[in-house]
């Protein structure tokens, strides 16, 4: 048996197995109560704690694993005690205190079991542990939930993304009979599917947006540029880049075209020809 940062390993009998029980603290009786108890069953030891077995060597041996896990200071009050029974219980009251404390204690937890609510931006994983820790404060004091009830909890306080597949679980499936494992498994796989499909739409909706932006900072080069040689032509006096409306040539406008001056004089000259023989 070692202790080493707040853990006390102890071999387990008979084999190189190496159990591990963590230091009593303030906060983690529950865990604590659970991993002892494991430890001192997987010895044989747990009827010393009940009281079922009072055979000496494996009384104190039980003591032994079970103070090598204590502070100095709860060390100290329990010693007194001959029985592993008596340090066990005196252990269990210290901390949770008598059968008046433990019925105030547990409807605390029924109301922040009641209480209790996903937010958006919370994982499955993370508040299914939330519930599960409640879960085994209500055990540790000596109560129990219903699985029935920890589905139905667990179906009911969750966001309203996940009523697609929270109402097909609760129409088609025996929540009397379904273990929270499972609906946890079922939530957790849907939470996967519609957090890789946003996935997917970010990064589409990236995409749109990277082409949308090269398109635009191109457009606005050939603008800019167009904008900059027509302003420095109209400055210089070059009429190049014009069209004129009446002949479709380029360099001039309209009202510059040669193409009327032209045309004036042939219609001039023309008459002049008519007009000639009249006179003679």
């Amino acid at each position: 048996m070692a202790a080493n940062d707040g853990v006390v390993a102890v071999r387990d009998q008979g084999s190189n197995v190496s159990l591990q029980c963590p230091k009593l603290t303030e906060t983690n009786y529950t865990s604590w109560s659970i991993l002892v108890e494991t430890v001192l069953r997987a010895h044989g030891l747990w009827k010393t704690v009940t009281g079922e077995d009072e055979d000496e060597k494996r009384n104190y041996t039980t003591k032994a694993i079970i103070y090598h896990t204590l502070p100095e200071n709860v060390l100290l009050q329990v010693a007194k005690h001959k029985r592993a029974e008596d340090v066990w219980e005196s252990i269990r009251v210290r901390y949770l205190g008598t059968d008046r404390v433990k019925k105030a204690r547990l409807q605390t937890l029924r109301g922040e079991l009641e209480r209790l609510k996903m937010k958006e931006t919370e994982s499955i994983n993370d508040y299914s542990a939330k519930i599960s820790g409640i879960v085994e404060k209500f055990k540790s004091l000596g109560s129990t939930l219903d699985e029935e009830v920890i589905v139905r909890k667990f179906l009911t306080s969750v966001p309203k993304k996940y009523l697609p597949i929270v109402a097909p679980i609760e129409q088609y499936s025996d929540l009397d009979t379904m273990p929270f494992e499972e609906a946890v498994g079922r939530l957790k796989a849907y939470e996967d599917r519609i957090q890789g499909d946003e996935e997917k739409e970010d990064q589409g909706q990236l995409l749109l947006a990277c082409e949308s932006s090269g398109r635009g900072k191109g457009r606005g080069k050939n603008f800019e540029r167009g904008g900059k040689n027509r302003g420095k032509g109209t400055a210089r006096g070059d009429k190049s880049g014009f069209r004129c409306y009446d002949c479709g040539k380029f360099g001039h406008f309209s009202y510059e075209c040669t193409k009327w001056k032209n045309n004036e004089k042939d219609n001039e000259a023309n008459l002049i020809e008519e007009e000639e023989p009249t006179l003679l």
